[in-house]
């Protein structure tokens, strides 16, 4: 099993911005020199939490929606996050963030922070939950042809399928290492982490035989979400022209979070 953190600082800023070293943890199941998107997803969200409101009046502020646009593999190794607000406001805020990796941008992303306000006697449209983690028996390993790093650094509990099945799925993960050396990952960095995982937790298409590579990610929040696991109920469809769609229903231990959705590039090995 992995034990190395996600990531090692190098310079860091309060801002939540700086340089950081991706570490072994960080390699995802395809390819051996690239990271999966879970954990730099996560980094780029703890540098969204970290950017300070640009108002010193603003309510407390939630991260409700962010994408992550793919411009090029992630590789392990070093790379810089530079995080600042693109439209300022006291209660609805963008926020925009960068990633680079041996001098080149490698993803790109853009948040909405909004207001609290107390909705809680009107909230309607709760998803069914689904299966808790205890109904699901821990993977203790993973499928032959996927490689150690990321896959390895999350405890998987499945409910509905298998890493090696096709079609939909829906699981359950918690991290086994921080984000960031020597923090405590939050409930939000915990999410961000695993949900890139639709896309293999719903895979159509034999990875032996093809590629399904998300070109971005989107993660919609109704509320924040607690604690440490995030289950997934996920599902993909293939079109008939080379692209195809991932969506996921996203949970905690106290119910429906959000959704994420995925764009994928499918082609033959």
């Amino acid at each position: 099993m992995s034990e190395e953190p996600y990531f090692r600082p190098l310079e860091t800023d309060d801002a939540g911005g700086g340089r950081f070293h991706a570490t072994g943890s960080t390699t995802g199941p395809w390819f051996s020199d690239a990271q999966h998107l879970g954990p730099p997803s996560a980094l780029l969200v703890r540098a969204f939490e970290r950017c300070a409101p640009s108002r010193p009046d603003a309510p407390p502020l939630q991260l409700s929606r962010y994408t992550v646009e793919i411009l090029g593999p992630v590789p392990v190794g070093e790379l810089e996050v530079s995080v600042g607000i693109e439209r300022p406001g006291r209660t609805i805020e963008l926020l925009g963030a960068e990633m680079r990796a041996g001098g080149r941008a490698v993803l790109r992303a853009r948040a909405w922070r909004l207001g609290t306000v107390d909705t809680a006697a009107v909230a309607t449209g709760e998803v069914a939950p689904i299966p808790g983690p205890e109904a699901g028996e821990e993977q203790l390993s993973r499928p032959d042809h996927w490689l150690p790093g990321y896959m390895d650094s999350v405890e998987w509990r499945l409910v509905g399928g298998t890493f090696e099945s096709l079609g939909p799925g829906t699981a359950w993960g918690r991290l086994r290492v921080p984000v960031v050396e020597g923090e405590e990952p939050t409930a939000l960095q915990h999410l961000a982490a695993v949900a890139d995982s639709a896309n293999g937790i719903a895979a159509a298409l034999d990875l032996r035989e093809w590629l399904f590579v998300n070109t971005e990610l989107t993660v919609h929040l109704h509320r924040p979400p607690v604690g440490t696991w995030t289950g997934l109920d996920a599902a993909a469809t293939i079109g008939p022209t080379g692209t195809g769609t991932v969506a996921a229903a996203l949970f905690d231990e106290a119910g429906h979070v959000g959704r994420i959705t995925q764009e994928l590039t499918v082609r033959p090995r």
